[in-house]
């Protein structure tokens, strides 16, 4: 029978997942918009791929000691309070990175100082998200769900990327998208927001009831997961691991530019066509999650895969606002219930009482790798038949093409190929058992 998650479960999962994922949209697409902005053509060229690259290191060699040490103390809550805590404060401290804000004038108006700055800070601030939410988030969740739940809450956690992304839309667009851009009071609300959650988190999270693992010293608990003994004693761990690195660097293809591209590469209204696409990508996969359980995991991850290539072939080609809409929508749903069904699988094979543990290894597979991978492949892409653009900053620079989507269904293909394996040894391992 379907264990049940209580409310004040479900809100530990929903405030800090809901607010993490504002502050990693933040990181991930506005951060990237903020370069964009702020930087010259050269600069923008180097510090998008190299700012994506650098926090994936940084967020995966976090994640692999504060997660060992989140299990080594058997606390989860008191590193997600007081990481989200400071996490909002490193955001705040973007606002004084904006060469055409008067109160900056320490960069005399250097462009190419404030973008050098613009990565160093990110990398500080993924350093406390992913303490936070990388590391004891992610264990936490896993701490408190099991298969026969895990397919939902995956399903809801997924979309909250989209919900997060939604209101920075909505909201921070009021602010990003004036003329000049107050990208310092989009940093002060935002930043503030995530400091607010990290101290309702003190008092919502429940009292801790895992075990401290501390069965072997610290540093082989950093290296646990990369053993070759642990690879083979958990192989359906790794090769869900190993399909979930092939699909996101597909992803990260796209991702990094895809809010530049809609800003800048289309003739398409902005706010609406993003506003769009995530309401109706968020609605089909929390519809899908409901039914994700019963239905099994393996029923679902092949249509998913195979809408989010069918999206990206169509946003190859479609460039109008109907077009954009449909194929974004298509691309972005299949993304979502992809992700849900590949990171419940993690959490069903990650062993119990050591969820810590794996969330290093987790990062490695599914965020390090792609980021360090897949922008480069998109910023290649782009550079096929370069189209320059002058931001409000009066910098000339490169906006991305509509290659890097069919790249991005292309690689898609290659998920297969673990993924199939994967599947095969489920079932001759369930034969086995029955």
């Amino acid at each position: 029978m379907e264990n049940k998650l209580g409310i004040r479960k479900w809100l530990s999962f929903l405030i800090a997942g809901f607010v993490g994922q504002l502050a990693w949209a933040i990181e991930n697409n506005y951060l990237n918009l903020y370069v964009f902005f702020t930087s010259p053509e050269k600069a923008v060229n180097l510090f998008i791929p190299l700012m994506t690259a650098l926090s994936a290191v940084t967020a995966t060699i976090t994640t692999l000691f504060m997660g060992a040490l989140s299990d080594r103390v058997g606390k989860r809550k008191i590193f997600i309070s007081l990481g989200y805590i400071v996490w909002g404060i490193s955001i705040i401290l973007f606002a004084f990175l904006d060469p055409s804000n008067k109160a900056t004038l320490i960069f005399n108006n250097s462009a190419f100082l404030a973008g050098s700055l613009i990565v160093v800070a990110d990398c500080v601030m993924t350093f406390f998200g992913s303490t936070a939410n990388d590391a004891a988030f992610n264990a936490y969740v896993t701490d408190n769900t099991n298969p026969t739940n895990r397919g939902k809450v995956e399903s809801v956690l997924s979309v909250l990327p989209l919900f997060a992304m939604i209101v920075i839309v909505l909201v921070g667009g009021i602010f990003v998208e004036q003329t000049p851009p107050r990208w310092d009071l989009f940093f002060y609300i935002f930043g503030g927001i995530t400091t607010v959650i990290g101290l309702v988190c003190l008092f919502l999270y429940p009292k801790e009831n895992i075990q401290p693992n501390k069965e072997e010293p610290y540093f082989m608990n950093i290296i646990h997961g990369f053993r070759p003994k642990v690879i083979k004693d958990n192989s359906k761990l790794y090769l869900a691991l190993l399909s979930f690195m092939v699909f996101n660097i597909a992803i990260q293809v796209f991702m990094p530019y895809l809010m530049v591209y809609i800003n800048h590469s289309v003739t398409v209204d902005f706010t609406i066509t993003v506003a769009v696409v995530l309401i109706s990508a968020s609605i089909i996969t929390v519809v899908l999650g409901l039914f994700m359980d019963k239905l099994g995991k393996n029923k679902i991850i092949f249509p998913a895969l195979g809408a989010a290539a069918l999206g990206g072939v169509l946003m190859t080609f479609l460039t109008d606002q109907v077009g954009v809409i449909i194929g974004t929508t298509i691309l972005m749903a299949g993304y979502l219930v992809s992700t849900a069904v590949l990171g419940a699988k993690v959490r069903d094979y990650t062993p119990s009482n050591q969820a810590g543990l794996f969330q290093g290894v987790r990062m490695v597979f599914v965020v390090m790798i792609p980021m360090v991978t897949g922008p480069y492949i998109g910023m290649a892409v782009s550079n096929i038949n370069p189209n320059t653009y002058v931001n409000d900053y009066g910098q000339t620079v490169t906006r991305p093409n509509s290659l890097i989507f069919l790249f991005t269904a292309i690689v898609l293909l290659f998920v297969l190929i673990p993924l199939i394996i994967l599947i095969k040894k489920e079932k001759k391992d369930s034969e086995q058992t029955a």
